[in-house]
């Protein structure tokens, strides 16, 4: 049995607790803010509530692999199953023409593309077709895959080989639609995630085929759930919390983490899971000089009254700067919660912006939470978007699941294979396949 002491109560420290105590390892979890959750947190104001993260999932086989791996299935948990999204959400044009992108079928998201024109549907699907190949590939060695090589510069060919590919994200946009349009949706998730597609390689596209295959799946009451039931699994498992509890470093000897230092002391460790930006810690932050934090969108949530707009699934305005609007999770007697997330050029209230695009809500507003990429990195304890993409070359220089320090696994955004609660749940059964049971 060791010793294992998880730096960060986000999804991915919560996750990585949980399996490892399964394992019958003694846990302990230090989260440097006042409760757990992270980015799963919800914000709450004046009797409204809104997710304080993300408020989908794709994949959920990873957040079922988890429950059932560590206790009692999800669907007992939540008394009743995900949810699924029929519309992934709505993107809107500048040229005031819209499609309503559906999850989880091929079918559909033809016919959706279609109704913006003859024949888009089969030019979003070849798009899409390209990569089956690229996930297949991604799953087997990096997604799924249980450990790394001893030689992190060793990776398997076919790995290998979609990771040297040159074309970026950007160029293969360009070559595959002639309509703009398509090219905006098949781009949103790495630029919500705030990348430049010149900087993002092409196999990142991956993301409209799971959305196609997998669908996209809400928790019922909201994902801020998800912390609850993962803090209550904690408490199952016997892993021993502390909130409040600010992680100033990994204590190394030998080369080996031994313990890690904190504002009450140091912990001694066999096993030290870092589910925080690894460039808070000395001890690791050298080794992800070349890296980035992807920092967090402009966020406002509004607290609205009166007769507004029915809102049933997420909308994009993809212009400059680009704006979604989210239903959130709930509101008092007559009211209605939304979620503003910005990303650009951001000179002027987000609600202002809205109006110019049809949608005003400013005589509605009864309260609001107005939030900066900064206030959001102190929200979340750390950044759940993971590391920037600054080329092909980034995903060589990001650690996770292993680190250089021998007994320091990386988990959450930071070390994960992707951004997005599948992700970051997925980084914990790395890791816990790493470590192996007590």
């Amino acid at each position: 049995m060791a010793r294992v002491v998880v730096v960060g109560g986000g999804l991915g420290g919560m996750a990585t607790a949980a399996r490892l105590a399964k394992q019958g390892h003694q846990v302990a979890l230090l989260e440097a803010g006042p409760r757990l959750g992270g980015a799963l947190a919800p914000v709450e104001q004046d009797g409204y509530r809104w997710e304080g993260g993300p408020a989908t999932t794709l994949v959920p086989a990873a957040l079922r692999d988890l429950f059932r791996k560590t206790g009692r299935p999800l669907e007992k948990e939540l008394a009743g199953e995900l949810e699924p999204v029929a519309v992934l959400r709505e993107h809107r044009f500048e040229d005031r023409t819209s499609v309503r992108l559906p999850g989880g079928s091929r079918a559909d998201q033809i016919a959706a593309f279609d109704e913006l024109g003859a024949g888009l549907g089969e030019v979003w699907a070849r798009h899409v077709d390209l990569y089956g190949a690229v996930w297949d590939v991604l799953r087997r060695h990096y997604v799924e895959a249980p450990a790394e090589p001893a030689d992190r510069r060793s990776l398997p060919k076919e790995l290998d080989d979609l990771f040297a590919i040159r074309e970026t994200l950007h160029k293969r946009l360009r070559h595959d639609f002639r309509d703009e349009r398509l090219a905006l949706v098949a781009g949103h998730l790495p630029r919500a995630e705030g990348h430049d597609l010149r900087n993002v390689p092409s196999w990142v596209g991956v993301g409209s085929y799971l959305e196609q295959t997998f669908g996209g799946w809400r928790v019922p009451g909201g994902m801020c759930r998800l912390a609850d039931l993962l803090e209550a699994r904690l408490a199952t498992r016997g892993v021993t919390v502390r909130t409040g509890t600010e992680v100033a470093d990994v204590v190394v000897r030998g080369g080996r983490a031994v313990a890690v230092r904190t504002s009450e002391g140091d912990a001694d460790a066999d096993v030290v899971v870092v589910a925080v930006d690894p460039r808070r810690l000395p001890a690791l932050a050298g080794h992800v000089q070349k890296t980035m934090p992807a920092l967090p969108p402009v966020v406002t949530h509004l607290g609205l009254t009166g007769d507004v707009p029915p809102l049933e699934h997420e909308v994009v305005f993809n212009a400059e700067p680009m704006i979604s609007v989210r239903p959130g999770v709930s509101a008092p007697e007559g009211g209605t919660a939304w979620t503003l997330h910005g990303r650009g050029k951001i000179a002027e209230d987000m609600t202002v912006a809205l109006a110019r695009h049809g949608l005003d809500v400013r005589d509605h507003v009864v309260t609001r939470v107005d939030l900066t990429p900064r206030d959001l990195v102190q929200h979340w304890n750390g950044s759940p978007l993971g590391v920037l993409w600054q080329g092909r070359g980034t995903v060589r220089s990001r650690l996770g699941p292993t680190t250089p320090v021998a007994g320091v696994y990386l988990a959450g955004a930071h070390g994960a294979p992707g951004a997005g609660v599948p992700f970051a749940t997925q980084s914990a059964a790395l890791v816990a396949g790493l470590v192996g049971p007590a």
